[in-house]
């Protein structure tokens, strides 16, 4: 009985080692991925940003042309 438990002692701490070194693995890989995403997140955003203000600045230019084009009137 005894040494069946130091067998059992013995082999569980490299499988358990395995198991931490796994889970450990997993975790570092979800770390960068949610770093990539949040990098893609920021990137999305800042696109975002820039076709806004070049949709307005379209838009004010847009304005300017056709106030030049109206007639004026005296």
């Amino acid at each position: 009985m005894l040494g069946t438990i130091t067998v059992v002692l013995i082999f569980s701490i490299p499988i358990l080692g395995i198991i931490t070194s796994h889970f450990e693995k997993q975790t570092k890989l979800k770390h960068n991925m949610l770093k990539d995403q949040l990098e893609l997140e920021k990137l999305k955003h800042e696109n975002f940003l820039l076709e806004t203000e070049k949709m307005r600045l379209e838009l004010d230019q847009m304005n300017f042309d056709q106030k030049k084009d109206e007639p004026r009137l005296l």
